[in-house]
């Protein structure tokens, strides 16, 4: 059986583009999650939940399925962001593990680390297409309908909001250590435009020194193709955190003599030269992230590593730190020869769980 609405799957989301700061006027003003943006179907209980990619996430959240049956109207379209909250914040790695093609592992983490969903825009509501309507409306249609809707549920909320561009840069500063993106900002008169460019997003940018421990070579090896990023903990372990990638063609060859100095020696006693050892016992399978080996995504890619000695820093940019890791891919600024690599600790990217996300999922 199928749903039947006002707006019918797949429906392509609304899109956002970037700017650098953040936009005074006429705004709307909300948190940018870093989840799986999703639309939700529900007509009674018939529920579709659809991906970006326009495929159904139902068989991977059969946990979000159960929970928008109470905690959304009876027959609306919701668009919003599935995520997976805990005690620092959004946790985007274990909710990529909920992609799996098991159906008992499925099950099995939906108990384990259940997910929420994070409602943000109301494109129907009982027979009524709303996207015609301004944001501002469509917004407050939502909150009405969530604050009345009978039963509820724990898992489903309403994103926190705002006109006052003053809160909002509050926000952007606070919320980067919980796992969020940034800020995004929706004219108050905005219809709802599908998969369009129409609203305006802020991401962060923070800029720290990390310890290159080694690099991978470009296709075909013509130069440098990234760079392997380590922080040192309070163990005094270099843990793998991420890399530099995209170099310009002429840079990518630069780097090539700029690293050989670093290569002399470099077996010797490095930090991640044991990796495959690690892995042998048990490292991955506990989730610790390794620099080499095969790539969780493609079984064929090489992700073998050339170690340099850990001694050379880089000033790189980058958007978040989830857990132990880069969510993304840095952004090289310079090298800092200057710099001790012991002095490239975790320390300088600490930051805490703002009380707002401990309010609505409960963290506390």
């Amino acid at each position: 059986m199928a749903v039947d609405l006002p707006v019918m799957p797949p429906v392509a989301p609304m899109l956002a583009k970037l700017t650098r700061d953040l936009p005074v006027g006429r705004f709307i003003y909300e948190p940018k999650w870093d989840g799986f943006r999703c639309i939700v179907f529900r007509d009674g209980d018939e529920v579709e939940l659809g991906s970006r990619n326009e495929r159904p996430f139902n068989r991977y959240f059969p946990d979000i399925v159960e929970a928008v049956r109470t905690g959304l109207p009876e027959r609306c379209v919701v668009d919003g962001e599935i995520v997976i909250a805990g005690a620092d914040g959004l946790d985007f790695d274990a909710l990529q593990q909920r992609i799996h093609p098991a159906e008992s592992r499925v099950r099995m983490l939906a108990e384990k680390t259940p997910a929420s969903f994070v409602a943000f825009d109301l494109l129907a509501l009982g027979s009524d297409d709303l996207r015609a309507e301004g944001f501002a409306a469509r917004r407050e249609a939502l909150a009405t309908a969530l604050a009345t809707t009978a039963t509820g549920s724990p898992s489903v909320h309403l994103t926190p909001a705002t006109t006052d561009v003053t809160v909002a840069a509050d926000w952007f500063t606070r919320f980067e250590g919980a796992g969020l993106d940034g800020v995004v900002a929706k004219g108050i008169d905005l219809a709802y435009r599908e998969d369009q460019r129409v609203m305006l997003k802020v991401k962060h940018e923070r800029t720290a020194e990390f310890v290159v421990a080694g690099f991978r070579w470009y296709k075909g090896g013509e130069g440098v193709g990234s760079l392997m990023l380590g922080l040192y903990d309070d163990e005094g372990n270099l843990n793998h955190v991420g890399v530099i990638g995209a170099f310009p063609a002429a840079q990518r060859k630069e780097l090539v003599a700029q690293l050989a100095p670093y290569r002399e020696g470099a077996t010797e006693n490095h930090p991640w030269g044991e990796w495959a050892e690690w892995a042998a016992a048990g490292a991955l399978a506990s989730g610790q992230r390794l620099p080499g080996g095969q790539s969780r995504w493609n079984a064929t890619k090489d992700m073998t590593f050339e170690p340099l000695r850990a001694e050379l820093v880089v000033e790189a940019a980058y958007e978040h730190l989830q857990g132990s890791r880069l969510r993304h891919t840095a952004r090289f600024r310079r090298f800092r020869p200057d710099r001790d690599a012991r002095s490239c600790t975790y320390e300088q990217m600490e930051t805490a769980v703002p009380m707002e996300l401990n309010a609505i999922f409960s963290l506390t």
